[in-house]
């Protein structure tokens, strides 16, 4: 977009500091989450190591609509660097510094993409509402990649303090087994209170089968629904469906391979808001799904312009 973003680490000398209100700028939406190192074991090819985690993915998605945007992150400090690339794409970073940064494993054991297994030897702890920058109120994605970055009192303070909400649910339903890391696809008890709590509910159908009980997009949408969801977003390997106000839609993916699938869910949701901001269900579903089928074919997040993702959504059709 043109002009670079500022990296701060978020100390309780710099929220004391006069300065600290005059560095934080008014945002459109703040992606919340743990940056992390990523190492994937493909079912076929070789393992590689990147950076990722959700928020990483999701905000250099919206980064090509908009430049009012931020991310707020837990990492070691001595990783700072790490976050120059969201920098250069005009994004602003605030870095809580934790003891260690996060790191996961992912491993496919089937050519079945949508089947993975994830371990988490290192994690950089939980967000707390007095570590957080003075932002003003906008709208924030809750972008964790699992249960040990948010609590429900943490999103209500968010809540309070005028924000609203967006989460993807990965978030609750990725739950690490304290023993041994592993990260497990569990229910979660507290959902029908989660959806009830934010504007945007996203998951992929996995998750959406975990917490309702059906893999049938539609159905489970509609579930969602009758808990209160407002505007829920539910990914599969074939696209992707929204519901809201009691009407579904639908958009295929168009990517010709899957090379990228890492990373997929949280860049279409990262794409959606964005485009969510000035354009209606339909035409948001269009422009993120095609974005991410753009992702989905290379490694890495999407780092491509606005005219790239209106052609592909030529090529991908209605």
């Amino acid at each position: 977009m043109g002009n670079e973003g500022r990296i701060r680490i978020v100390t309780p000398e710099w929220r004391a500091s006069p300065l600290c209100s005059l560095e934080v700028r008014p945002y459109e939406i703040v992606f919340l989450g743990h940056v992390a190192t990523v190492e994937i074991e493909p079912f076929e090819g070789e393992p590689w190591l990147g950076l990722g985690g959700a928020p990483f993915y999701g905000a250099l998605a919206a980064s090509c609509l908009t430049e009012r945007l931020a991310m707020v992150t837990r990492m070691a400090a001595a990783n700072r660097d790490w976050l120059e690339p969201l920098s250069a794409a005009g994004i602003d970073v605030y870095l809580q510094p934790s003891a260690e940064t996060t790191h996961v494993r992912v491993v496919y054991p089937s050519a079945d993409v949508e089947k993975r297994q994830a371990f988490l030897p290192k994690h950089a702890g939980l967000f707390r509402i007095g570590e957080m920058p003075p932002l003003e109120p906008c709208l924030i994605h809750l972008n964790g990649i699992n249960d040990q970055e948010f609590t429900l009192d943490f999103m209500q303070a968010l809540k309070d303090r005028g924000f609203r909400l967006s989460v993807d649910m990965q978030s609750f339903v990725l739950q690490v087994d304290k023993e041994t890391g592993t990260i497990h696809f569990q229910d979660v008890a507290e959902k029908q209170q989660i959806v009830t709590m934010v504007h945007f509910v996203k998951m992929d159908v996995t998750e959406a089968r975990i917490l309702t009980g059906t893999d049938d997009l539609e159905a489970a949408a509609a579930i969602l629904e009758v808990w209160g969801s407002r505007e829920t977003v539910i990914s599969s390997s074939e696209g992707v469906l929204v519901r809201s106000n009691g009407k579904s839609y639908f958009q295929k993916f168009s990517n010709r391979g899957v090379e990228g699938r890492t990373g997929r869910g949280d860049t279409l949701m990262g794409a959606y808001l964005a485009r969510r901001m000035e354009y209606p269900i339909e035409e948001s579903l269009r422009f993120a799904t095609a974005l991410t089928s753009i992702k989905i074919e290379t490694n890495g997040p999407f780092r491509g312009t606005v005219e790239d993702v209106l052609e592909r959504e030529k090529y991908a059709g209605p």
